[in-house]
């Protein structure tokens, strides 16, 4: 990473059959040594699943999933004469997406199941109704800043 210049943020651009930017960017995530049709047809077989078993819009329930694991404060490690304090930070909305993100493949990929498809769906629902791993997660990244909240005048 270079000190010198701000890296520039490269657009995402939105998938071809939800017209969204956040199915986009999971596919990106999910993708593996370049395969991207898998990582469409995972995505896209995880969002059917949702649709199939909910009866509802599929897209609304990704981004409520999304949404309700998207952490608001976090707690980054700041040394200060010779000691380490968790320091807790506000999270920026796009850091918060990333994190949601990676949380929810983190956790669909650890869950038994038979396909990637299925357990995505799975974690996806489960976090659209505030249960799951992807939550509880969000809620110890809370906590632990809500502990650490004496070292709040630490912050940069």
């Amino acid at each position: 990473m270079s000190r010198r210049t701000v890296v520039k943020r490269r657009p995402v651009p939105p998938d071809p059959v939800y017209n969204s930017r956040l199915v986009s960017m999971m596919v990106r995530r999910i993708m593996r040594h370049g395969k991207k049709s898998v990582a469409l047809r995972i995505v896209y077989d995880a969002l059917k699943t949702i649709e199939e078993r909910t009866g509802g819009d599929a897209l609304e329930t990704f981004e409520k999933a999304v949404r309700n694991v998207t952490p608001l404060v976090e707690v980054k490690a700041r040394r200060v004469g010779g000691a380490t304090y968790q320091v807790p930070m506000e999270v920026r909305t796009d850091r918060g997406t990333t994190l949601a993100m990676r949380w929810l493949i983190r956790f669909s990929r650890e869950r038994p199941g038979r396909t990637m498809a299925n357990r995505l769906a799975n974690e996806l629902m489960d976090a659209a109704n505030e249960t799951g791993n992807a939550i509880r997660k969000r809620e110890e990244t809370h906590r632990m800043a809500d502990a650490n909240k004496a070292f709040a005048h630490y912050r940069y």
